[in-house]
């Protein structure tokens, strides 16, 4: 993880995600991600966060499958604590957040994708983006459902989350998933220049208005915390969900080989 104020912009800090490969979003990674953007929302300099990828071609594959396959429940309730911490942590911020997305956005990816207050997409047709969790055999929690709702409208989102869709640039532009496509050497620029315009809004007013707009759907997941983080570890503790993503993961050493 890197983490360095944008010489191009006075309290803008840009944080550029580093878990090689993929950028899985591990135990670790999340736990470090989270120390980082806390430092931020503490630091009175910054009013706004860029995150982006340093592992090239890829935003972030979404959440880490080994985390979720073979553990026992505790591991399982840990990892999703820290999960729905993130979420909450970039969804309500009290800055501004862009996703400068320079890679594929799958799953996870996209969920933090959707949490910032604004995405700029790489027009690259390898790029896509989307909630894809059917494909492995898992299904999107309703805070996952919720978010998409409110970004990309209801039934658009009903026929996203059955299909595990990916949506290539274009299409995830006219969706409304994305903000804004720009070729590949113009994403953090464009980025920087949307910072700009949502930081010439004194703080408070805007801070207020994200609250007011953003707090109902976080107050969902807040209100049952416990009770999805029970769900879900029952959920992936099934024989045959393990079994789902056990195929999964044997595909994925194929491929790698």
């Amino acid at each position: 993880m890197a983490l360095t104020p944008d010489p191009a912009a006075v309290g803008v800090a840009v944080v550029k995600m580093r878990n090689p490969p993929v950028n899985s979003l591990s135990l670790e990674f999340l736990t470090e991600l989270l120390i980082s953007l806390e430092k931020l929302e503490n630091d009175k300099t910054f009013r706004g966060i860029i995150i982006t990828s340093d592992c090239p071609g890829i935003f972030s594959a979404g959440l880490d499958l080994l985390e979720m396959y073979g553990r026992d429940p505790a591991h399982y309730a840990e990892y999703w604590k820290a999960v729905q911490e993130l979420w909450l942590r970039v969804y309500l911020s009290s800055l501004v957040v862009i996703s400068a997305i320079n890679g594929v956005s799958p799953a996870g990816g996209c969920l933090l994708s959707l949490s910032c207050d604004y995405r700029v997409l790489a027009n690259n047709p390898k790029y896509a983006i989307g909630l894809n969790e059917t494909l492995l055999g898992i299904i999107a929690p309703f805070w996952f459902k919720d978010m998409l709702v409110n970004t990309i409208g209801h039934r658009a989102a009903e026929r996203a989350l059955q299909l595990g869709l990916l949506f290539p640039p274009a299409d995830a532009l006219q969706v409304g998933i994305v903000d804004q496509v720009v070729p590949e050497d113009q994403v953090q620029s464009t980025s920087r220049s949307v910072m700009a315009q949502w930081l010439a809004i004194p703080d408070h007013a805007r801070q207020l208005t994200k609250n007011l707009v953003r707090k109902p759907t976080a107050d969902r997941l807040l209100q049952q915390r416990d009770a999805d983080i029970q769900n879900f570890v029952r959920f992936i503790s099934r024989d045959s969900i393990q079994k789902s993503l056990h195929v999964y993961l044997e595909k994925l050493k194929e491929k790698k080989g």
